[in-house]
Parts: C-alpha cells; sequence; structure tokens
C-alpha cells in the first residue's frame, strides 16, 4: 500500500482529490428517472454557488429544463448560457407550470429559503440537491430528513468535500481503529462574524430583483445591499455565520468517522425513548441580529451503540489547545479527532486532507484497513447517477439533515444562558423553553413547509 500519510505530502496535497464516495445505509435509490434516460433538472437559485452546480450537473448528462432566481440581473449569465431553459423568478410557479416536465431540483438559494424550496420539491416526487447547510433552523433540518424518507427521493447535501477520496480514507482509518477508539473531537473555523447592526436607511430596491421572494419565509423587513449578494450569510434572519455556513464542510470528516448520524438514524431500527444532546456556547457577545465575533461551543454526544461518548468542541475564531497537536503546529482550519492510540487531524476547511499524530509514530504509516468506501470523481455527478438508479448518494438528507442540526444548535446556543439538552428522538429542547422557541420561527404569510 502506497504511503499517503506523511507530513510532506499532507502539506503538498492542497487541491481536493478525486474523489469519494460514502454510501449511507439507508440512502434511497431513485424511482423517477430511468436508468439509461436523461434527468430533467430545474435550478432554484442559479447565480454563483447554483451556477457551478447547474454546470457540474449538466456535465454528468442532465438537462437543464428551467431555472428560477429572485433576481433577474444576478442570473443573467446562467440564463444566457442555457437558452433552451424555462425561466421564473418565483419557484412555487415554476413547480406548478413544469410539474411534469421536471425529474429533479438544484436549490442554491440563501440558507433561509433552503428548505421551503426543498420540501415543495420532494412533495411532488423530485429528486433533489441542496447546498449545505441544509437549512438556517434545526427544525427544518429535521422536516428536510422527514420528506425525504417519507418521499423516497434521491437526495444530496452539497458539501462538495464529501467527494475527496482524502475524506473516504480517514473515515476508513477511523472505522478501522487505526487511532482507537475516540472520546474527544474538536473542529474550528478561522473566522467569525461580529455584531450586526440593522440598517436604518431604506435606498430603493433594484428593478431586476423581487425582494419579497428574496425575503421569502424570513420576517419583513426593507431591502438593504448590505445583505447582498453574500454577505447575508453573516445576519441570523438570513444566514448560519462562520459555524452554520463552514460546519458541513469542515465537520464533515468528524461526524462521518464517528458515526453520529447514528444519533438520529438507527442501524438496528431500534428506536430509543430518549437521547441527549448537551450544548453549552461561551460566545463574545450576544448578538440576535448577527453572531458573534467568536465563540466556542462544548457539545457532550451520547454514545452510539459500541461506540463511547464523546465530547465535540466547535470554535468559531478561537482554537484548542497547542498540546492536542502532539508537537504539530497548529492550523487555522481544522478538525481533530483525539483517539487511545493516536490522532487524526485535517487542517482544511473541506477536510480533502488529514495527517496522523504523533509523527514520531505515524510519519511512515502504510498499514489500515483496505480501501471499502467506493470513490467517485464528482458530488454532483453521483447524485445525477443515483437519480437514474446507479448507485447511492454520499451526502443524503439522513445524513445532512443531522450535521445540520448539530451545527445549527451551537449556533442557536450561542443566544441563551447555560446548557441545552436537546432530545434527537423528540426533536425538542428539554430544559430550556426560550431555546426550544428557538428552534424554529414563525413564517412570514404566504410560505410553509
Amino acid at each position: 500500500m502506497k504511503n499517503q500519510f506523511t507530513r510532506r505530502s499532507f502539506l503538498r496535497n492542497s487541491a481536493l482529490s478525486g474523489a469519494g464516495l460514502l454510501i449511507l445505509s439507508n440512502s434511497r435509490l431513485a424511482f423517477a428517472a430511468a436508468a439509461n434516460s436523461k434527468l430533467n433538472v430545474a435550478g432554484i437559485g442559479v447565480g454563483g454557488q447554483g451556477r457551478s452546480d447547474l454546470d457540474n450537473v449538466a456535465g454528468a448528462g442532465a438537462n437543464i429544463v428551467a431555472l428560477c432566481d429572485v433576481d433577474q440581473r444576478h442570473a443573467a449569465d446562467t440564463f444566457k448560457k442555457y437558452p433552451q431553459a424555462k425561466t421564473y423568478q418565483d419557484f412555487r410557479r415554476m413547480l406548478d407550470e413544469m410539474d411534469k416536465e421536471i425529474d429533479a431540483v438544484v436549490v442554491a438559494t440563501p440558507d433561509h429559503t433552503h428548505a421551503v424550496a426543498a420540501v415543495a420539491a420532494m412533495k411532488r416526487g423530485k429528486h433533489v440537491y441542496c447546498e449545505k447547510p441544509l437549512t438556517r433552523t434545526v427544525q427544518e433540518a429535521r422536516v428536510m430528513r422527514e420528506t425525504a424518507l417519507k418521499t423516497k427521493v434521491v437526495t444530496q447535501m452539497g458539501n462538495q468535500g464529501s467527494a475527496s477520496g482524502r475524506l473516504r480514507r480517514a473515515v476508513e482509518l477511523v472505522w478501522g481503529g487505526v487511532i482507537g477508539e475516540v472520546r474527544e473531537a474538536h473542529v474550528w473555523f478561522d473566522g467569525g462574524n461580529g455584531p450586526m447592526q440593522r440598517p436604518k436607511e431604506t435606498p430603493p430596491v433594484p428593478e431586476s430583483l423581487n425582494w419579497g421572494l428574496w425575503l421569502g419565509p424570513a420576517p419583513e423587513r426593507p431591502f438593504h445591499p448590505c445583505y447582498l449578494p453574500g454577505s447575508w450569510r453573516g445576519w441570523r434572519a438570513f444566514g448560519s455565520g462562520i459555524v452554520g455556513d463552514f460546519g458541513c464542510h469542515t465537520g464533515n470528516l468528524m461526524f462521518r468517522a464517528l458515526r453520529l448520524e447514528q444519533l438520529w438514524n438507527f442501524p438496528d431500527g431500534k428506536k430509543p425513548r430518549r437521547l441527549v444532546v448537551r450544548v453549552e456556547a461561551k460566545p463574545s457577545e450576544v448578538d440576535e441580529e448577527g453572531y458573534p465575533r467568536s465563540m466556542t461551543a462544548v457539545l457532550a454526544l451520547p454514545a452510539r451503540g459500541e461506540l463511547p461518548p464523546v465530547k465535540l468542541t466547535i470554535y468559531a475564531k478561537e482554537k484548542p489547545s497547542e498540546d492536542l497537536m502532539l508537537g504539530s503546529a497548529l492550523t487555522k482550519w481544522g478538525d481533530l479527532l483525539v483517539g487511545a492510540k493516536g490522532t487524526l487531524h485535517s487542517e482544511c476547511p473541506w477536510n480533502t486532507r488529514f495527517v496522523l499524530l504523533p509523527e514520531s509514530q505515524f510519519g511512515d504509516f502504510k498499514g489500515g484497513p483496505p480501501e471499502t468506501l467506493p470513490r467517485t470523481d464528482s458530488h454532483q455527478r453521483e447524485w445525477v447517477l443515483s437519480c437514474q438508479g446507479k448507485g447511492r448518494t454520499f451526502s443524503p438528507f439522513e445524513m445532512g439533515g443531522p450535521l445540520t442540526e448539530l451545527m445549527q444548535l451551537a449556533n442557536l446556543a450561542t443566544l441563551v444562558e447555560g446548557p441545552v439538552d436537546y432530545d434527537t428522538i423528540s426533536g425538542r429542547i428539554l430544559n430550556n423553553e426560550r431555546a426550544d422557541r428557538l428552534l424554529h420561527r414563525e413564517y412570514r404569510t404566504g410560505w410553509r413547509l
């Protein structure tokens, strides 16, 4: 077996590697598209990341038949690239008018409209690829997972680092016991957000933008350019801050390697009466408009079958102790899984690189279990093939929903004092009524899941 785990190769391999596919046992196979037919895909939110997703989907052989974006100017280049596709500003109208012509939907809108768009599509039997984080609220993530299970459509969350063969290999090594039993994990992000002050000015809405549709289910507020095109990420009304935004990337390896999805999806079918995740956050400040400049959240995660409980610490702008790096340098971003026999460290925000520590023990490591997880060359292609009945997806909503719930729980905990006890079975916070109300929010009139 070729040595892939030296510090030299760890630092050299800076690009996304060739790609990987991790199968969740209860992912659903396609049923709507015949194995050899072309998939008819619609895009909702088609500028920026949405354009990239659609290009990859088209490159996998799908037909782009409809495009929807609330900002016609922002989406103009995508409209031009796919002139055969019908264009819309309201996805509800698109789904009504083209129901019989659409097999699948790509959702790449701001976080606060992911759920309403994706759930509407799934209820119509459409396969869905939805960008990360899957949703803006904890409850929305649960609804997404439950709707996917009920409708049996093919789903994929867009944490594209999942397609990396290096991420997959790291998971195989942890599953194979190379670093031993893991009871401690750390995930950190090089950045925070900061206090936000809602602007008082009310400039006119650009002619190309339908502001009401952009707001979607979010509470009414006047248009201001401070929210667009991508700065909405730092506002609680629309985005998820650095933890929610990158948690589904940087926390991906940790979540999969520790099989944390089993706190929501039970491989033996036996659902416990109660399963509690305790979360306590220490933010630099409490900001109900935005997210804190820095924060630390400690999560006590219960056992999963024979796997032990885990203490997970999530940091924004803050970092774990240097001592945990066992003589290596602490990086700006990272995952750190602390095992009884060694430590696995990924310093890449997308988890596409990793190293085993200490180097004195693992510097020329050549062992470990054989490669058992299938590989792929594209996260979007994997979804297209799954929609055609050719395999399963790597990040179905059965996986993406719980990962999103965990990161959004850390965000929620910055708004309340003391620990919150979240029951993954009922989807309720058991010890804090205010925190329980923050699991979701009331939608504006005309919007629903």
